[in-house]
């Protein structure tokens, strides 16, 4: 599992799938390719000052590390978007959340695409001209 970087691609995952719960916020966007999939994590200041800031992504950071083969599709990217929320819940609580956000995710997916590996191609990357 990679690590997003770039700003472009947490914006595509923004603009793709996403499944809300109480302490965070999972975006997807399928890639089209099969390569591994690639996380991204981001905290808003709204949710506190820089300490607060930096305990919600490590309590983040370190679900997707425990849950990592379980749910990722390859050729997705995924961003976590932390809420305020997520301080003052469990660890364990935070975990089932993440898992039945990935699964109400891939149930989104068409049905021959569901933890296969195949993705289809994004609509942007083919060679049609637009008008």
């Amino acid at each position: 599992m990679e690590r997003l970087r770039h700003r472009r691609d947490f914006l595509g995952a923004a603009a793709g799938a996403s499944v809300a719960t109480a302490g965070f916020v999972v975006q997807e966007r399928r890639r089209g390719d099969d390569r591994p999939a690639r996380v991204g994590f981001t905290v808003s200041r709204r949710v506190g000052g820089a300490v607060e800031r930096n305990r919600v992504r490590r309590r983040l950071k370190e679900i997707v590390r425990l849950s990592a083969a379980a749910g990722f599709a390859a050729g997705s990217d995924y961003v976590v978007v932390g809420r305020g929320a997520a301080l003052g819940m469990t660890f364990a609580r935070l975990a089932e959340d993440f898992t039945q956000a990935l699964h109400r995710l891939d149930k989104r997916r068409p049905v021959g695409l569901r933890k296969s590996g195949e993705v289809p191609p994004h609509p942007s990357s083919g060679s049609q001209s637009r008008v």
